[in-house]
């Protein structure tokens, strides 16, 4: 009776000390940097001196401030180009290289090359090739399709193409291998059905493939979604610590860092826009949830 009773007592325990550690670090890491930067949202504090409670002044501020409107337009952009190409073009690479054929291995390696590349050496390789005397300008120079260099990361819009393309570029080994194992799971029953009934590769992929690859499609969509918010590298080593001429490319965790750094950094200002970043961010979370959920119904 008193082994059972022992027992009993371990079990209520046990779970909890295997789920501590864990609980320790998700609050230290996760938890309280949140919550703290939820506090020093509503603080004046700077870098070097602690702040005082200033209510949503932050938060007027930065409504009122044409720098983070700025800032907010080139995050939403980048994620309105760079999310359905990186939904729909890895699904294309993923159907090309699913085939098993001679060689096939080398091909999905090459494209998932660029995936484990640090995105500083990534941003490099890039500015060499699209500065103004670079791989790209040289070229078409010599061919003569323009008469001056294109202004690839001289120009803000153009700066924001380049780190556009730059993001799916290293995102397409990424998602391809996501939709590699969607593709996996499609009936080849159903395919051969379609087949025998006169249905061509083009109208088997639109009614078969795509409908059962959907829910990758839209987790794909959320997780580029949420990478495309946080977009940082890519601007700062394309344009500089400036974020391209007058700052035109800068994006919100841009405006974060440049507000934030330095012995005069706005740590209370830098928070209040982290804070809208993030609800920012949970927006689309919660859209792409919603989406997910209508699928599966």
């Amino acid at each position: 009776m008193e082994a059972e009773r022992g027992l009993g007592h371990r079990k209520w325990w046990t779970p909890y000390l295997f789920l501590a550690p864990g609980l320790v670090m998700v609050t230290m890491f996760s938890l309280w940097p949140f919550v703290n930067t939820v506090i020093l949202s509503f603080t004046d504090a700077q870098i070097l001196r602690g702040g005082g409670f200033v209510g949503f002044d932050n938060y007027r501020r930065a409504f009122a401030d044409s720098d983070f409107w700025v800032a907010t337009g080139n995050s939403v952009l980048y994620l309105v180009v760079v999310v359905p190409c990186l939904v729909l073009l890895p699904l294309a690479l993923a159907v090309l290289v699913q085939r098993q054929v001679p060689g096939i291995g080398f091909f999905r390696s090459a494209f998932y090359t660029p995936v484990i590349a640090s995105a500083v050496v990534v941003g490099l390789i890039w500015q060499w090739v699209l500065r103004s005397d670079g791989l790209v300008n040289t070229l078409f120079q010599r061919l003569s399709i323009v008469s001056e260099p294109i202004p690839f990361l001289t120009d803000s819009t153009m700066l924001l193409v380049s780190a556009m393309i730059v993001t799916v570029w290293k995102g397409l080994g990424y998602y391809m291998v996501f939709y590699l194992a969607a593709l996996g799971n499609v009936s080849p029953s159903l395919l051969e059905a379609a087949a025998l009934d006169g249905a061509g590769p083009v109208r088997r992929f639109l009614s078969i493939t795509v409908p059962q690859v959907k829910p990758m499609m839209l987790l794909v969509g959320t997780l580029s979604a949420i990478s495309a918010l946080r977009v940082f590298t890519e601007i700062y080593i394309l344009g500089g610590e400036s974020g391209g001429p007058g700052g035109g490319a800068r994006t919100l965790p841009f405006l974060i860092r440049q507000v934030g750094l330095g012995f005069s950094g706005e740590t209370g200002y830098a928070a209040a826009i982290s804070i809208l970043l993030f609800l920012l961010t949970l927006v689309f979370s919660l859209l792409g949830r919603r989406l997910s959920k209508g699928d599966e119904s």
